[in-house]
């Protein structure tokens, strides 16, 4: 009889050949290709898409603008998840509960949550009359149609994601290490601050990391609860406008790669900085 050990070596190439296959037709092949069309412009030479991208007033500004929105809703969400998270390390009987409702925003989805809140939060929803019957504010409240209804539907839909994240980062810590700062005389707040916050620093990287990609990529909310032609014009919207308005999917496939590559610059930048603090294990025997 085969030994399990050869019996599982030979399984082996079964399982890594349709992930690479996978990897190389819906990753690879795709990101090649749009590549390659970036370079191939309808007039002009081989730079003509990106020469027109930075020469364009209307094209080179959606980065920042992306940026203006993507940065503060990671923040927030990983800010906000952080101490939630961290909070519920310890298992309880009303631990699966709570975490249920914090998640609900991804069952919702995007169009969901941006209906609910042109119903809840619109100029005539139920926030703006409960201010106004309480003589709290007399003005027009817009937290749709502009920046904020897109922001605020950023943290509601990507509060989740980095929420789920941070808890299963969380969780991995072993607990002896913060029951043995305990027994030297560290507080609660010491013990996060000198054992569990430098071990969660690298989760805490990534987290930040997938919450901005996410964020980045932002369209619907932009469209549904923002202003399009305006101040929530984002680089996904002008990628959208060239490849089935203008029908340049050339120039929309160098918009995309601007995109890809700022989310790259920053992904880096923040991964750089993870390396210069502690990488060693953090997860260990729970009992």
């Amino acid at each position: 009889m085969t030994p399990t050990g050869h019996a599982g070596a030979d399984r082996t190439p079964w399982l890594v050949a349709p992930a690479a296959l996978f990897m190389l037709l819906f990753f690879v092949y795709p990101f090649l290709y749009g590549l390659w069309l970036s370079f191939a412009p309808k007039e002009g030479g081989m730079l003509a898409n990106y020469a027109k991208f930075f020469s364009d007033t209307r094209l080179w500004p959606t980065i920042f603008t992306t940026l203006k929105l993507a940065l503060p809703a990671t923040l927030i969400n990983v800010g906000i998840a952080l101490p939630i998270a961290y909070r519920m390390r310890i298992k309880t009987k009303r631990q699966k509960w709570i975490t249920t409702a914090l998640v609900v925003p991804i069952t919702l989805g995007t169009v969901l949550v941006a209906e609910g809140m042109l119903t809840y939060f619109g100029p005539r929803g139920w926030l703006a009359q409960v201010l106004q019957f309480l003589h709290l504010y007399d003005g027009p409240i817009r937290l749709t149609h502009n920046f904020w209804g897109v922001l605020i539907s950023l943290v509601i839909s990507g509060f989740p994601f980095a929420f789920l994240l941070l808890l299963s980062y969380v969780t991995g810590i072993d607990p002896v290490l913060g029951r043995a700062a305990a027994t030297l005389g560290a507080g609660p707040w010491a013990q996060f601050r000198n054992v569990y916050l430098p071990l969660l620093i690298p989760g805490i990287a990534m987290c930040f990391c997938l919450a901005f990609v996410q964020a980045y990529s932002v369209f619907p909310s932009a469209v549904l609860l923002g202003a399009p032609a305006g101040p929530t014009r984002v680089i996904s919207i002008a990628a959208y406008e060239a490849a089935f308005e203008q029908y340049d999917y050339s120039l929309a496939s160098a918009i995309a790669m601007m995109m890809g590559l700022v989310q790259l610059v920053i992904v880096a930048a923040v991964l750089g900085i993870r390396r210069l603090v502690y990488r060693g294990p953090v997860t260990g025997g729970k009992g």
